[in-house]
């Protein structure tokens, strides 16, 4: 089996919970012999420069480069850069043919929504092939303020790109696909609600158990001396404001005060420059350079990422939202309990009491109390981190949900076949 996967965006330097995600599928997929061909824009030169630097996780197939651009008049360079690195809405003329040419496609996967989602539904509705769309980051079931977060920057232009989205009934992605996978139920439930008759299937990212069930803490602790002999609480996810990385730095002083040796770790690529150097300003004002650690971004499979998880008492996440969580599975998969916010994501990953801690952003005290559980009862935390990383072991290793997409693909292969026969 062949299948093509369409992203928008698949780039060292900015590697993020959805390129995570393809990779290990891919690589599950190859293990159950589908042969993945990985189609994403074309990296800028800063890119390929820092992609040796990365050295990000090879993909379990081969990866095709297409020109793409922001078809929005009236921005800056800064502005586009941002577009594509939050999901902006990008069309290619090149990706018509080169999906056309590439020998023996059995299905078409778009992990992308949109124009470029458009244009392979388009292509595989032409050759007669199976359409799977996927939605990684949430359409809707997005808080207001995220949704105009991503709009914001092309809000200030003018799109030219809208004709081509009418031609190819971009709007109509959800309707036109033959199957639409999302990350959590209510999504799903969403999706199936605006889209009756649709084929809607909940489909988790996945983790690679045995990966993270080797020991790398000392590969952490050489890279990154400050954590040693420190209690650890490891913040991964790109820099940005969806993130909401400045207002766990705005509770990090309390943290500090009750366990000073506490230190914090952010893990990921700054998205936002403006919002990246107001982290930086607010850690250098604060004189907090001891408690608070920006590590930059690291590949998945890096054992310096995989011991970071190790070694932290717990990982943090803070989001505005989070259609997923795919760093809850990663944490369970180290074995280290998780505070999280409460995003549907987390909600449908984290049962309090049993494997984890939620709290609420608009209560800092419930963040507070849920820390100190953590510091004052370490045999609670440890409970907890087993108890994810058997949830993980049982229902999210990477193998198992890579069988699964097998299993949808050669069903919508088998049904395309049928509907193409009796039409004959």
């Amino acid at each position: 089996m062949r299948v093509a996967h369409l992203l928008r965006k698949f780039d060292p330097a900015e590697w993020g919970g959805t390129e995570t995600a393809i990779e290990r599928l891919a690589s599950g997929l190859a293990d159950e012999d589908v042969d993945s061909v990985i189609y994403a824009p074309q990296l800028p030169t800063r890119a390929v420069e820092a992609s040796a630097a990365a050295a990000p996780a090879s993909p379990a197939g081969t990866v095709r480069r297409f020109r793409a651009r922001v078809p929005v008049w009236g921005i800056s360079v800064e502005r586009k850069r941002q577009l594509v690195a939050l999901g902006g809405n990008v069309i290619s003329f090149d990706l018509f043919g080169a999906l056309w040419r590439e020998p023996g496609l059995d299905v078409i996967h778009s992990h992308a929504l949109g124009r470029l989602g458009a244009i392979g539904r388009t292509v595989a509705r032409r050759r007669g092939l199976p359409f799977v769309l996927s939605v990684h980051g949430g359409v809707y079931d997005l808080p207001p303020a995220v949704r105009d977060q991503l709009t914001e920057p092309a809000a200030r232009g003018l799109d030219w790109g809208r004709p081509l989205g009418l031609l190819l009934r971009a709007r109509h992605l959800f309707s036109d696909a033959d199957a639409i996978i999302t990350c959590n139920p209510r999504e799903a439930a969403l999706i199936q609600e605006r889209h009756p008759g649709r084929r809607v299937m909940v489909q988790p990212h996945g983790v690679p158990a045995a990966t993270f069930a080797i020991d790398h803490r000392a590969a952490a602790r050489r890279a990154f001396p400050l954590i040693v002999n420190r209690p650890v609480l490891l913040v991964p996810g790109r820099i940005d404001p969806t993130k909401n990385q400045a207002w766990l730095i705005g509770q990090a002083r309390e943290l500090i005060r009750r366990w000073p040796d506490t230190l914090l770790v952010f893990v990921g690529a700054g998205t936002d420059p403006k919002y990246t150097e107001g982290i930086r300003q607010t850690i250098a004002q604060g004189h907090l350079e001891r408690h608070v650690f920006l590590a930059g971004p690291l590949p998945p499979r890096d054992p310096r990422l995989i011991g970071l998880f190790q070694e932290a008492r717990a990982v943090i996440l803070a989001s505005v939202s989070e259609t997923f969580g795919l760093v809850i599975l990663e944490s369970w998969a180290a074995g280290t309990p998780v505070l999280s916010s409460r995003t549907s994501g987390a909600l449908a990953l984290v049962k309090e009491w049993r494997n984890g801690w939620l709290f609420d952003l608009a209560l800092p005290e419930s963040f507070q109390h849920a820390a100190t559980q953590l510091f004052q009862d370490p045999a609670r935390a440890r409970t907890y981190g087993a108890a994810g990383k058997a949830v993980v072991a049982a229902d999210y290793d990477t193998h198992a949900l890579a069988r699964r997409m097998r299993q949808l693909y050669k069903e919508l292969i088998v049904e395309k076949n049928a509907l193409r026969h009796s039409a004959r």
